[in-house]
């Protein structure tokens, strides 16, 4: 019998992943633990070696699908095993209340202990093929028509990104002037969505229907910052070490949570989750893919160097997108540096289930009163995101005044 290849759990809160890209074509030989095919979870491309040695009989889920954990892949085994002519993730069938009167669907792709195989003919109708309740649903919420649609899944059925492509396509057709009508545009170009920018887009609403946003803001004095790096940059470079001012950032905010350990907490139905640990992420660039955000774990118990080593550590790693889910994981607090593309201040987004997001603007000489003189200083916007079910604006202006006190005051030189 052919070994089955299973769509692993990646993490204990990653129910599914998409199939960035199959490693093997069917015919070829594998061998046991050799990279297979490559899922992405959370921005992160992993790769998944093979479950058996023997050769890869048939692909059941093509590239650009997104799956659940426990969904079948693909089948490995020897050339005379015989592969099932209808074989299939999923077990159960049921009818569907939709007005399409006699007509069965499949469920959606289930986990390991239920993929079997279904007979040939169940749950199928003559024109459609199976149909999952996610897409029956998404189908009855947007008026379509699926019999306009042709699938790329197994045996031709239409999946769920089948159906959310249509819509795309469909919808966009024009644009509504000031009385109302409809004003088509002959030349409009469409990008496809990739899988990073679904998961950013669906991450990013879901902040936002989430928690009540509200951003304050407060301007800090980099003088004594940039002293500090003068110094220290060059003895952190003979070690290989790159110093930046995202150290700095994420140093400052660890004592700061540290200090007020309700903005290290995030909102859950029975209370308040005060986290133990300050786990710190910074976002880094994907370029045109967007923004992934890795963790750096325990921030406030490393030192200035170490806290620097893991930094360039992630950061480089990140954009040659060779991180690990592990990385990408159990944050507790972030922060975007939108400044190092010229920008003063912003209102980023929190990073659900965490309870704020410091935005930190470029750092530009500016014109300042101190003591009643006027003066020139290196000066920075910080703008802290915070969710107002679970903190105040008095708090929130607390930790981003305690924040700024450190960056200016709190380094040895």
């Amino acid at each position: 019998m052919p070994h089955k290849v299973l769509m692993p759990q990646l993490g204990e809160s990653v129910i599914e992943g998409t199939l960035t890209k199959w490693l093997k074509v069917v015919g070829d030989h594998v061998e046991e633990f050799e990279p297979l095919l490559e899922v992405n979870t959370d921005k992160v491309d992993t790769e998944i070696p093979s479950p058996a040695s023997g050769t890869l009989l048939e692909i059941l889920i093509d590239e650009g699908k997104t799956v659940e954990a426990g969904t079948l892949l693909a089948l490995i085994g020897d050339l005379e095993d015989e592969v099932p002519p209808e074989i299939t993730p999923t077990e159960t069938i049921r009818v569907l209340n939709d007005g399409m009167e006699g007509t069965q669907v499949a469920d959606e792709p289930a986990i390991q202990s239920k993929a079997t195989s279904v007979q040939p003919g169940v749950g199928r109708n003559r024109t459609l093929g199976f149909i999952s309740p996610v897409v029956a649903n998404i189908a009855n919420e947007n008026n379509v028509d699926l019999f306009q649609i042709t699938g790329t899944g197994k045996n031709g059925r239409i999946t769920k990104y089948d159906i959310l492509n249509y819509i795309d396509r469909t919808t966009i057709k024009g644009i509504t002037n000031k009385s109302g009508q409809t004003i088509a545009i002959s030349d409009l170009e469409i990008q496809p969505l990739s899988p990073v920018r679904r998961q950013i887009a669906e991450h990013m609403l879901r902040s936002k229907f989430t928690s009540p946003h509200v951003t304050t803001v407060m301007e800090a004095d980099m003088s004594e910052v940039i002293t500090n790096r003068n110094q220290n940059g060059e003895i952190f470079t003979k070690y290989g070490v790159h110093l930046t001012f995202t150290t700095y950032f994420v140093a400052a905010s660890a004592l700061a949570l540290k200090k007020f350990q309700i903005v290290n907490s995030s909102w859950s139905d029975e209370g308040i989750v005060i986290h133990p640990d300050i786990n710190i992420g910074i976002a880094a660039s994907l370029e045109e893919e967007g923004l992934i955000v890795p963790v750096i774990k325990n921030a406030d118990r490393l030192t200035l160097f170490d806290l620097t080593k893991r930094i360039n550590d992630l950061t480089e790693r990140a954009r040659a997108k060779i991180l690990v889910h592990g990385d990408v994981q159990n944050g507790t607090f972030t922060i975007t540096n939108h400044g190092v593309n010229g920008s003063l201040f912003a209102t980023p987004i929190i990073n659900q289930p965490q309870c704020a997001i410091l935005g930190v603007g470029v750092i530009q000489k500016r014109v300042v009163v101190i003591n009643d003189a006027i003066a020139i200083r290196p000066m920075v916007y910080l703008s802290l995101t915070f969710d107002h079910r679970i903190i105040d604006g008095a708090i929130a202006d607390h930790f981003l005044s305690e924040l700024k006190e450190v960056l200016q005051n709190q380094w040895e030189n």
